[in-house]
């Protein structure tokens, strides 16, 4: 039985990790079943936005250290996940369900967005176990800016949802029970992007401040004709003049 379960409607791909017994830690089997899982959504041609999020009251608990031997630790895949989320050709949209620890913290800001309840809490607990958030601090330093990440970093500090908002860690942070209207209204904004654009933009928002201005407008020039006069640009501009949905836009959204 699967520890990641899928489903695939009207274009949005959820990913969920079913795990609660042990608060969806991320033990040898979930990380592979969640690999799996994440390589379908991907491979899907109808899975335009992926979902990620959990059964239970926690999301993620970090690392299942019942697991953990002498040796590589028990997350030594958490890299590969990570990996797929941040570079996801499909927008991913991190639906917590409630709250996150260490490891689990590294899959929040590997997704593009994150909402959260207001009741969610987070921390990076590893200092205190005498370890370090070494693999999570590659996504999470590009979320969280650096006071605030030496902060909870250092102390293991619980901090809750609006904070976690405050820092850059969550996109947004609502009420229980406007939770899912806020995740349903993220996948239908993404659902009217081009697949290819969304794609490409994914990827400019990280590269683009990296450059110096000059180098970054010569680039960014040669990407927009680009763009404008790629087949999906020109049916976009084309839909635009004709009052019509584009093409890539499910009749329902």
């Amino acid at each position: 039985m699967s520890l990641v379960h899928k489903e695939l409607t009207a274009g949005v791909a959820t990913i969920t990790l079913d795990s609660p017994h042990n608060r969806n830690a991320l033990s040898v089997r979930l990380l592979a079943d969640l690999a799996d899982r994440l390589a379908w959504a991907l491979a899907e041609p109808e899975a335009r936005v992926i979902v990620l999020t959990a059964t239970g009251t926690v999301f993620c608990s970090g690392a299942d250290l019942k697991e953990q031997r002498d040796g590589a630790p028990v997350t030594a895949s958490l890299p590969d996940v990570l990996r797929t989320l941040w570079e996801s050709r499909k927008p991913v949209v991190c639906r917590l369900n409630g709250t996150a620890r260490a490891g689990g913290v590294g899959l929040v800001a590997a997704c593009d967005f994150a909402i959260a309840p207001l009741t969610a809490s987070f921390a990076f607990t590893e200092v205190r176990l005498g370890v370090v958030p070494a693999m999570i601090s590659v996504p999470v330093l590009r979320r969280v800016n650096a006071r605030a990440a030496a902060d909870y970093f250092l102390t293991g500090e619980v901090f809750d949802a609006a904070r976690a908002a405050e820092i850059g860690l969550l996109s947004r942070a609502v009420p229980q029970d406007e939770l899912d209207a806020t995740v349903a209204r993220y996948a239908a904004m993404l659902m009217k992007g081009g697949p290819e654009a969304l794609a490409i933009t994914k990827r400019l928002v990280r590269e683009v401040p990296q450059l110096s201005f000059q180098e970054g407008l010569r680039r960014m020039t040669e990407l927009s004709a680009e763009r404008f006069t790629s087949p999906e640009g020109q049916e976009g501009i084309a839909a635009f003049r004709e009052k019509r949905a584009p093409s890539w836009v499910p009749p329902q959204a």
